[in-house]
């Protein structure tokens, strides 16, 4: 089969340690699953393929590609989780973040198209690496900002002891969340823009629809120094009731991927607060997410498109990399498969499970989700589970090698499946922080008194339960 792809740069040595996760066919029996396991496997992928010297994280992982701004808040939440098991000291993880932070705290910013790391305190989607500047003509981005600030506003939380590091971890976290100007970013209106390039300005697309985009509110809404108006958070989930529905399951806000019903949960517990809409529908967010969860679930039993692999234990959809954006007619009908996409019930399904759509979702429904963690690395065992934990995605309905020309990224792993070759962090990140608040609610518990998200959730009228 092919053989995976070397990552280059300051980590071209791991090139070797990582073909202890190279794929194949072996399938060991089923047996009980070691979440432990996962979570420190998932954990080592951001702390040994990320830049320690200036605490970057790669977009994705062994191919040699830019940093993702999302993957370093994701790994800036993953380090304090390392350390609290013992996998690395607290000083340890200490330095890595105050790496991370001193990088973005120092980073060049202004309007100029190139030679910049962002303006007006957000940062371009993707970062060259080493040096961390824009990558080619990548946005100014309202979302990865967020999902930046998520892992930077936990390591304020985390690192609270009186020692010089540590001040100034928060210190920068402070700096770094104020410095961001969510009244610019609001742009033409009505609604947060999605980003913003030096070449012609605000996206027209905006975050106008129930997703991932829920802590960008809550962090425009509490924000010391550039807050958005409270109305708009009223506005934002007035067009909530357009996605609410029970297709596949119990009534939900719906968003087909699950990563729009995990991104915010990573540092937000909404079980048992509400603001009026939701208070309005009986429902919170977490449970919303635990529905999302469940209709996933029958989705795969039910299995529409008849692809090979879905069951009640086997399931899970969102974004994540694809064998190519082809067609090819199987199993009696011509089917049409993607690359990297966003997937979900019903929406550009092609039969590419992710398996952090299931684990991402383990704090909303461990019933279901243990099942599937345990089923998937029983089935197909090192062909998709290895050094870092569970690679991006596979595909069980390309099975057969004689479809191996078709394939454009990734590889068939002869009678198993279509198996990607890299594993990408903004699909680590989910995997290593929800195991974290399922188990004891690591995160979750530090982020209850994080200035920004309290005053967020009570300007959108969020109330009970842990804010009561």
């Amino acid at each position: 089969m092919i053989t995976r792809r070397q990552f280059g740069g300051y980590t071209a040595a791991l090139g070797a340690a990582a073909m202890s996760g190279c794929v194949s066919a072996q399938v060991p029996a089923a047996g009980a699953f070691d979440l432990g396991d996962l979570e420190r496997r998932t954990f080592n992928w951001f702390w040994e393929t990320g830049n320690p010297a200036n605490g970057l994280v790669p977009d994705r992982w062994p191919t040699k590609s830019f940093s993702s701004i999302a993957a370093v808040g994701f790994g800036l939440t993953a380090y304090p989780i390392g350390a609290e098991r013992g996998w690395i000291s607290r000083a340890q993880a200490r330095g890595r973040t105050l790496a991370s932070l001193r990088f973005f705290a120092n980073a060049p910013m202004g309007p100029e198209a190139v030679g910049r790391t962002g303006y007006k305190g957000f940062f371009y989607h993707f970062i060259d690496i080493d040096e961390g500047r824009r990558f080619q003509t990548t946005e100014l981005s309202s979302i990865d900002t967020t999902l930046l600030l998520g892992g930077v506003l936990f390591a304020a939380q985390y690192f609270d002891r009186p020692d010089a590091d540590e001040v100034e971890i928060r210190r920068l976290a402070a700096r770094l969340n104020d410095a961001v100007d969510w009244r610019w970013m609001f742009g033409r209106g009505p609604f947060v823009s999605m980003g913003w390039k030096p070449e012609d300005g605000f996206i027209s697309s905006q975050w106008d629809r129930y997703n991932e985009a829920t802590l960008l509110y809550l962090l425009a809404l509490g924000s010391p120094t550039f807050p958005i108006k409270p109305n708009i958070w009223t506005r934002y989930t007035g067009n909530f009731d357009l996605n609410w529905g029970g297709n596949w399951g119990p009534k939900h806000i719906q968003f087909p991927p699950l990563f729009g019903h995990q991104y915010s949960h990573v540092w937000v517990d909404f079980k048992g607060i509400a603001d009026p809409w939701l208070r309005a529908k009986g429902i919170d967010l977490f449970e919303n997410s635990r529905r999302a969860t469940i209709a996933q679930r029958n989705y795969a039993i039910a299995n529409p498109g008849r692809w090979r692999g879905y069951d009640g234990d086997v399931w899970g959809m969102t974004a994540c990399d694809g064998p190519g954006d082809f067609k090819h007619s199987l199993d009696g009908r011509t089917r049409e498969f993607f690359s990297y996409s966003a997937r979900g019930p019903g929406d550009r399904d092609d039969g590419t499970l992710a398996p952090t759509a299931a684990a991402g979702s383990i704090a909303f429904a461990p019933n279901l989700v243990l099942p599937v963690l345990a089923a998937m690395k029983a089935r197909y065992g090192s062909a998709i589970y290895g050094r870092y934990g569970f690679f991006d995605s596979f595909n069980p309905t390309l099975a057969d090698p004689a479809l191996a020309e078709l394939i454009r990224e990734g590889a068939i792993v002869p009678g198993v499946a279509w198996v990607d070759d890299d594993i990408l962090g903004i699909d680590q990140g989910p995997i290593v922080a929800m195991i974290a608040n399922y188990r004891d609610g690591l995160v979750w518990r530090r982020m209850r008194t994080s200035a920004p998200i309290v005053a967020g959730l009570r300007t959108a009228g969020f109330s009970g339960g842990w804010l009561g």
